[in-house]
């Protein structure tokens, strides 16, 4: 009795969901890396 209305996740969820987590993920990792070089200088 599977229900027939049921859709998979679009591409634009996914971009959502992704971008939702990266973003702040890679400025994060961004910002990590300003300040490390902060050390080598």
């Amino acid at each position: 009795m599977a229900n027939e209305d049921q859709q998979g996740t679009t591409t634009l969820q996914l971009v959502l969901a992704w971008s939702f987590v990266g973003i702040p993920l890679a400025l994060g990792v961004l910002q990590t890396l300003i300040n490390a070089m902060k050390l080598f200088q």
